[in-house]
């Protein structure tokens, strides 16, 4: 026994001091001249259907995955969910309504959709005023107990709290709680435009256009709130045209009442009280209830452009239901049972929020592989596939591998944090085989790693 575990451990030791010459030249002299070592890279690189790796570097070292976690979030939702699943909002009335006059309150109820836009919202108020209701003589109470109450600090992750990315989760989550803004160059000053537009809030745009600016500057301009001001200062760039951004400068329950109220005058209503927070009546039916797209289509979003806020609502979603609220620490151990029934033991998984954007979430890259080995094997395969950005077609990796042979041949997640570089994924070669691929960075210099990791994507495509 002593021998065999001997020889076990020697050819153990053996696998791991080869795995760098086995590594492309090409990945490694990438990584040399971004001067990052191979110390602190993980790679797992396996045919779809192998029992075992091609490649392995570091592959069972539990790493920082960024966004690329958001691979487990969707693949864990799609089997225990169904690409089917649809979140409802719910409005009751709290009071009595006579001739479109509602003696009472108007409450909302939220089970968590990632995806309530404003276009949505304001159809839904529409069928509010053709149902009758016009006047609300109460408030409007806003339920969101289906999550548990969650201590968020916007600024906490990057001191950047006005980001749209920054936003927390929250059952009663409206347009992402983020206001879309356009500059548009007007000779030496801009023209703004912010939407949604929010009852009680007036904007003072204070940005300007230089022509001494390159395109697209870091923090050339920003938003902060000064009472009930939503103040824009900075410059942008004249040769750039016009520029788009989001931001977050409300917090949730003020968001969704001045969104309401400026629907709601639109659509011929009025509202004489407050916003506040409460629980919907018991034993009551819904007024109107509201249903979101499917699973199915929220992943796509949540993949293609890495959107962090509905990555965070699917994570609570796993850990929802009657009775019990959601929460982080739920859905981690959710998703810990589900990969168990699935016979997939990951030890090493930490999950804060599973979207990714973290310092604390851990997987190893052999584990990731696993997820992407397994969805490939369930009957929602094409529905996760679909889901994530297509190389040099569409979403984070639209720029990467244009106009050559591997353009639209591999569907790959992105993650970049300060000090993460990482991409997952599905690979298909010229040569017929389909290849698992993870590949993480975590290391100061890890921004310059993308070079590498396309080394590594055009030697697959290329292998026999």
């Amino acid at each position: 026994m002593k021998k065999i575990l001997a020889t076990v451990l020697l050819l153990s030791s053996f696998a791991a001091s080869a795995a760098p010459q086995n590594l492309p030249e090409t990945v490694q002299d990438a990584l040399k001249r971004a001067g990052i070592p191979l110390s602190s890279v993980g790679i797992w690189v396996q045919e779809q259907n192998a029992a075992a790796p091609l490649l392995n570097i570091n592959g069972t070292r539990a790493m920082n995955p960024a966004s690329t976690m958001k691979l487990l979030t969707t693949t864990s939702a799609l089997d225990s969910l169904t690409p089917a699943y649809r979140w409802k909002t719910e409005a009751y009335l709290d009071g009595k309504l006579d001739n479109g006059i509602l003696q009472g309150n108007l409450v909302f109820k939220g089970y968590g959709d990632p995806k309530l836009t404003i276009e949505q919202f304001w159809l839904w108020l529409l069928e509010l005023r053709q149902r009758g209701l016009r006047e609300i003589r109460g408030d409007v109470v806003l339920d969101t107990t289906y999550f548990a109450p969650l201590t968020h600090d916007p600024a906490e992750f990057d001191n950047d709290p006005t980001r749209a990315y920054n936003v927390g989760p929250n059952a009663l989550l409206l347009n992402f709680n983020a206001l879309h803004l356009r500059l548009i160059p007007n000779g030496a000053t801009t023209t703004a435009l912010l939407e949604p537009q929010l009852a009680g809030y007036t904007l003072q745009n204070r940005v300007r256009t230089s022509s001494k600016l390159g395109c697209h500057p870091n923090d050339a301009y920003s938003a902060h709130l000064e009472g009930r001001v939503m103040v824009l200062q900075g410059e942008i760039a004249a040769e750039c045209g016009e520029v788009e951004d989001y931001f977050s400068l409300l917090p949730h329950e003020q968001y969704f009442f001045a969104a309401f109220a400026a629907l709601w005058q639109e659509l011929g209503g009025s509202v004489q009280g407050k916003v506040r927070s409460g629980t919907a009546p018991l034993n009551v039916s819904p007024y109107a209830t509201h249903t979101s797209t499917p699973v199915a289509e929220v992943i796509r979003d949540i993949n293609k452009f890495s959107n962090n806020i509905m990555a965070r609502q699917l994570f609570l979603t796993l850990s929802g239901q009657e009775g019990v609220a959601a929460s982080p620490q739920r859905s981690a151990v959710v998703v810990q049972q589900w990969l168990a029934k699935q016979g997939l033991i990951f030890p090493e998984l930490v999950l804060e929020n599973g979207a990714g954007l973290s310092r604390r979430e851990r997987i190893t890259p052999e584990h990731l592989a696993q997820v992407l080995q397994y969805a490939a094997t369930t009957p929602y395969s094409a529905e996760l596939q679909a889901s994530l950005p297509i190389l040099g077609i569409d979403g984070t990796v639209k720029k990467r591998f244009k106009n050559c042979a591997l353009t639209g041949h591999a569907h790959l997640k992105t993650g970049t944090l300060d000090g993460v570089k990482s991409i997952a994924g599905y690979v298909d070669a010229h040569s017929g085989k389909h290849w698992l691929m993870v590949f993480i960075i975590n290391h100061p210099r890890a921004a310059q790693g993308q070079a590498a990791q396309d080394a590594l994507l055009a030697w697959l495509e290329k292998n026999d």
